[in-house]
């Protein structure tokens, strides 16, 4: 069943021919939607831009989709000059939204066939400041720089989503696994992409000896994502115990599905279950069945948007890391099967 928000466009919504579940309409706060929806489950949502208020700045986007899951939303874009300038658009796909349309007939098809990364590239501009119209006044059309405030507004200058995304991973249980994960989905990224790995406030990287996985202090994080020498496509962070989510322009977060791991988890925060739905969510080392992944989704209340084995981070490439690299939009990551192990098989070096 799906749910339907809209404004400007309410008329032609209302002749959509799908199933609903509910159907507001209004003009809403971002935090509003994100508080109305939290706890109510639907297949998709369509979504009328104009009934987020404040729209026009991407902001307000960056911020919805801090706090909803983007999969399952399906914005319908208005007509103004602003949200179909070139660089909104491109932002729009620098934060892994894809499903966009300014065709109502398009809305039924984009419900059982989401968009990929690799159908919205053509609007993703790679290297290019960030600009959009502004609305036409007394000062003509004029072109302004997007101000990246985001949602913590004391933060001085945003991630910059020029073309680079930015993407943070954070463990929710115990030991569970990022620091290794992100190196061995930098292996496979290397392949098709300039990646950069960064760990914040620890110096596990060190050890893996490759000079693009660098161990830095949280206070660093924002000069090295705005290094006006970067050419990096990618930038994967370790958030370990930081706050600095607020600079990744999407988050990952890990779960090991253990008895001990998740009751570990839930006691030290009795809300965490509620915190993560419409996230991305990783079962990191699971040895889970697919039913047994069904029910922890169902206990849960939430989608897993991935279930990963414990891998040999000794190969060169795992299938499983290749269909989780395509599915987050690197199309370019085909699955392909399980590497062989490197010629030196420990890679131990001796300094």
């Amino acid at each position: 069943m799906n749910v339907i928000v809209s404004n400007k466009y309410a008329a032609m919504l209302s002749n959509l021919d799908i199933d609903l579940i509910k159907s507001i309409n209004g003009e809403f706060d971002v935090d509003e939607l994100v508080a109305q929806f939290d706890n109510f489950f639907f297949n998709k949502m369509i979504l009328d831009i104009t009934a987020i208020k404040g729209y026009q700045d991407i902001n307000q986007i960056q911020k919805l989709s801090f706090g909803m899951d983007m999969s399952k939303v399906i914005l319908l874009l208005d007509d103004s000059e602003v949200v179909n300038s070139p660089n909104y658009l491109s932002q729009l796909v620098g934060m892994g939204i894809y499903n966009f349309t300014r065709n109502i007939d398009a809305i039924s098809y984009l419900i059982d066939n989401p968009n990929s990364y690799k159908d919205v590239a053509q609007f993703h501009l790679l290297g290019v400041q960030n600009e959009v119209p502004e609305e036409k006044g007394n000062g003509g059309n004029k072109k302004k720089p997007v101000e990246h405030t985001f949602i913590n507004e004391s933060i001085a200058s945003g991630p910059s989503i020029d073309g680079t995304r930015i993407i943070g991973f954070k463990d929710l249980t115990d030991h569970a696994g990022a620091t290794t994960l992100i190196y061995m989905l930098k292996k496979q990224l290397d392949i098709n992409y300039k990646t950069l790995a960064v760990e914040l406030d620890k110096e596990d990287f060190r050890f893996f000896n490759d000079e693009d996985m660098k161990s830095v202090s949280s206070k660093e994080l924002t000069q090295i994502i705005n290094n006006p020498i970067n050419n990096y496509q990618v930038i994967l962070i370790d958030i370990n115990n930081s706050s600095q989510e607020e600079n990744c322009t999407e988050m990952i977060y890990l779960i090991e599905p253990s008895t001990l791991m998740l009751n570990k988890m839930i006691r030290r925060d009795r809300n965490i279950l509620d915190k993560i739905k419409g996230k991305k969510v990783i079962l990191n080392k699971s040895l889970l069945e697919p039913d047994d992944i069904k029910d922890f989704e169902y206990e849960a209340r939430c989608t897993v948007f991935q279930s990963i084995p414990p891998l040999d981070d000794k190969k060169d490439r795992h299938r499983v890391l290749d269909e989780f690299l395509n599915k987050l939009g690197f199309d370019k990551n085909k699955p392909a099967g399980d590497g062989n192990r490197a010629t030196r098989l420990f890679g131990i070096v001796k300094e």
